[in-house]
């Protein structure tokens, strides 16, 4: 993962050190259900995206600089999240995949050749609203770099590239992303447990006026027998902090705003500019019709956390499958399976399940950052959080 940006000097690489102290400690982040948060479903060994099989995902994180906003130069808290559906194999073999836009202000290349063709020929990347084009540019560049022609045999790429803002801590408009920082996200893209919180495209996002960021969660469950998986990754930057819900609990509420949170609240700038992606991962053979209905299940996940997709929001979601590996074919006929829509429930269900709880766990891994003109945004005190959950008899023992 990057970490800082040269040339920085001794002051500010201190700086970047103390506020990403948790991140690169090794320690892994507590999460939802370390803190007692109760939630619906079973989840897999990881509680993550990953749990799905071949699943890999990269970040590349950006922080440098402190202080007042110099366009250009800084401060910079942002970066780039690459998922890879099936790990290098992503372009070779490409997933039925669906998507749905809960509210349409924000931005996610590719969708109209998904939505024609059925496939996501590719990695899914995720950085900031004004970075869209150097990522998207960049995957082509690595995939020429990297694999072989597709199936057709040609060079060809519209790759899915999404984005949420993260003006309120970052020099959005400094272009700090660069292709190496999108290279850098795709060639560590792994499997196994994830990073979240203040990590890859989710770093300066603010989340119901908490400290936001990347989120990971996923669930198991039995279709006519066979035991199937659903896995999410969000990219958390939505939400106004009363409307904040854990587990039913109206948390957002319940904790006292410091003077920091207010201030940000009212911050008539701010608005209800915000963004959510979520990726939704599975290995249950579906087909692309399906996926578009498994991805607008997303939206209930996000409503469950108190998300309300206001005018400024973009709220975008991608769901693709990794069975059927085979379906992608340049001639002949494939042999498919399909879920029946009749037996589909339970994976309606667990896309909520796990959105609402990926969301959950972006804001408790999540660490307060301070980013430009020296705004500092909080993360959601677990104390506070716990408190408000045993106030309502909802802590999980």
């Amino acid at each position: 993962m990057s970490r800082l940006t040269a040339p920085t000097t001794v002051a500010s690489m201190l700086a970047a050190t103390l506020l990403l102290a948790p991140v690169v400690s090794g320690q892994r982040a507590p999460r939802a259900r370390d803190l007692g948060v109760p939630f619906d479903g079973s989840p897999g060994p990881l509680n993550a995206i990953t749990d799905v099989a071949g699943v890999t995902v990269g970040h590349s994180t950006i922080i440098s600089g402190q202080g007042t906003l110099k366009a250009g130069e800084g401060p910079v808290r942002t970066g780039v999240t690459a998922v890879m559906p099936r790990g290098l194999d992503s372009m070779a073999k490409p997933s039925f995949a669906g998507w749905y836009s809960q509210n349409g202000n924000g931005e996610m290349t590719g969708t109209t050749w998904l939505e024609e063709s059925g496939f996501l020929e590719g990695p899914v990347m995720i950085t900031n609203t004004h970075s869209v084009g150097v990522v998207r540019d960049a995957v082509i560049q690595w995939r020429i770099r990297t694999g072989p022609p597709d199936a057709s045999g040609y060079w060809w790429s519209l790759p899915v590239v999404a984005e949420t803002y993260d003006g309120a801590l970052n020099d959005i408009n400094g272009f700090h992303v660069k292709p190496q920082h999108a290279f850098e996200a795709l060639d560590t893209a792994k499997g196994g447990m994830l990073a979240e919180g203040n990590v890859g495209g989710g770093t300066g996002m603010v989340c119901f006026g908490f400290k936001g960021g990347i989120g990971t969660s996923s669930r198991v469950v039995k279709v006519d027998g066979a035991s199937y998986t659903v896995g999410v990754l969000v990219q958390s930057n939505f939400g106004r902090r009363g409307q904040l819900m854990v587990a039913g609990v109206p948390v957002g509420k319940e904790i006292p705003q410091t003077p920091q949170q207010a201030a940000l609240e009212a911050d008539p700038a701010r608005g209800d500019l915000g963004s959510i992606i979520i990726v939704v991962a599975t290995d249950a053979p579906l087909m692309p019709h399906q996926l578009k209905r498994l991805a607008r299940r997303a939206t209930l996940g996000m409503a469950r956390t108190g998300g309300l997709s206001g005018n400024g929001s973009g709220d975008i979601f991608l769901a693709f499958s990794t069975a059927n590996p085979d379906a992608f074919k340049a001639s002949g006929l494939a042999a498919l399976q399909m879920v029946s829509n009749e037996e589909i429930s339970p994976l309606f269900d667990a896309t909520a399940w796990a959105t609402e709880e990926a969301i959950i766990n972006a804001l408790v891994a999540a660490e307060t950052m301070t980013g430009i003109n020296n705004r500092r945004v909080e993360r959601l005190p677990h104390d506070g959080l716990r408190a408000a959950l045993r106030k309502y008899n909802r802590l999980r023992q």
